[in-house]
């Protein structure tokens, strides 16, 4: 198995390539994938979205909802189509719902259609850790977050990287796919990152929907507990467990979570469900795969790099349906990223990327000769081996 050293490619530009522009938002190309830049009103990021990414977004939304037999459950997308809209409706954050219906105007799609397709979350019912300072090699704070859901819904065939900068709120990193607003997966500029899993308790849906609410704290949260108040303060639904983790304070806490209760554990504390904690991590995982993470961070501890952290995520920690894994240093504003293969062969068996967000937001990339157009994208093909792409 061959990963590419990040300091040896330190120096190295990645090659960036501007695709299209829309107000003050643009979509470019890092080293082959999307990355979608989004800043201003509601409004104005709904609309660049729908407009710099109009393709996928219409394609994703119409498999979703309309799909074939390996999509959605057609019980499912009816719930989604119709059932989920009318339940959720005056529970979203008004921005949101403002942001989707500019989306949707823009590409060309019905608001509900939009808004719908941003519930699928909801009716998916994965692991997550942090590894503070005294656990890696190099003194930063790790995040990793292996996503264990979706690749039959061709969500990997969509993904983008979606950097966004809302008026009067924390500018965040959204792993996620063209149509989606709320995230399972960020961090922000502050240093607070989130990864969220699913647990049960299908139908509760009595509050704000888990992928607004996790948007929300990465919009809004300059520490861990501001972070964590978001979940608390907030009405919620189902049953969700998050690892949240601040770069600046060098901890992070696991928190499960229903619309009645809510548990916040710290690093290397015990529960029942997480009987075999590590000092200075938060692990939260299920099983076997959670035994496997234990062992892992054990062997590694304090020694972690970069590079041997985003292991730590491989199978059968990663299960098959793994749809996408990230390692976020949100004290250096970095991730890296890896996706499903078209195929559906699993993300931890492809490619991580590395995008340090800071360079990213600092500097657009250079304007083309010719006038930047919107333009499909295809992911690039798998590599024959996992390695890590670090410009």
């Amino acid at each position: 198995m061959f990963v590419a050293s990040a300091a040896a490619t330190a120096a190295q530009a990645p090659e960036r390539v501007l695709l299209a522009t829309e107000g003050e938002g643009y979509l470019e190309t890092v080293d082959g994938y999307r990355v979608l830049h989004l800043k201003g009103t509601p409004e104005d990021m709904g609309r660049q979205h729908g407009c710099l990414v109009k393709e996928a977004v219409v394609a994703n939304c119409t498999y979703l909802l309309t799909g074939g037999e390996r999509g959605v459950e057609p019980l499912w997308r009816s719930l989604a189509g119709g059932v989920l809209n009318a339940v959720f409706r005056g529970k979203m954050p008004d921005r949101y719902v403002r942001e989707m219906h500019a989306l949707a105007k823009a590409a060309g799609l019905a608001p509900n259609a939009v808004i719908a397709c941003n519930l699928v979350p909801e009716l998916f019912h994965c692991s997550g850790f942090a590894l503070l300072s005294k656990a890696t090699a190099t003194g930063d704070l790790y995040h990793g977050r292996v996503l264990d859901y979706g690749v039959d819904l061709r969500l990997q065939e969509h993904a983008v990287l979606i950097i966004q900068e809302p008026n009067g709120r924390q500018p965040f990193v959204n792993v996620s796919y063209a149509g989606f607003v709320g995230s399972v997966t960020g961090m922000n500029t502050a240093g607070v990152s989130i990864g969220e899993m699913g647990g049960g308790g299908v139908g509760q849906w009595t509050g704000v929907p888990m992928s607004l609410l996790v948007r929300m704290a990465l919009e809004d949260a300059r520490t861990l507990d501001q972070a964590v108040a978001v979940f608390t303060d907030t009405p919620r639904t189902c049953e969700y467990y998050y690892v949240i983790a601040d770069a600046k304070a060098d901890s992070a806490a696991g928190l499960w979570a229903t619309p009645t209760q809510l548990l916040r554990l710290g690093p290397g504390e015990r529960h029942e469900r997480l009987p075999t904690p590590v000092e200075h991590t938060v692990i939260l995982s299920a099983g076997e795969r959670y035994g496997r993470l234990v062992e892992r961070i054990r062997d590694g501890f304090g020694r972690f790099t970069e590079e041997k952290a985003v292991r730590l995520m491989d199978g059968p920690v990663a299960m098959k349906s793994n749809l996408h894994d990230v390692l976020m240093v949100p004290g250096k504003g970095v991730v890296y990223v890896a996706n499903a293969a078209r195929d559906g062969a699993p993300a931890w068996q492809q490619t991580y990327r590395q995008f340090n967000i800071r360079r990213l937001m600092r500097q657009r990339p250079p304007e083309p000769r010719r006038k930047p157009r919107a333009v499909t994208v295809e992911p690039p093909p798998p590599p024959s081996q996992p390695r890590i792409v670090s410009p």
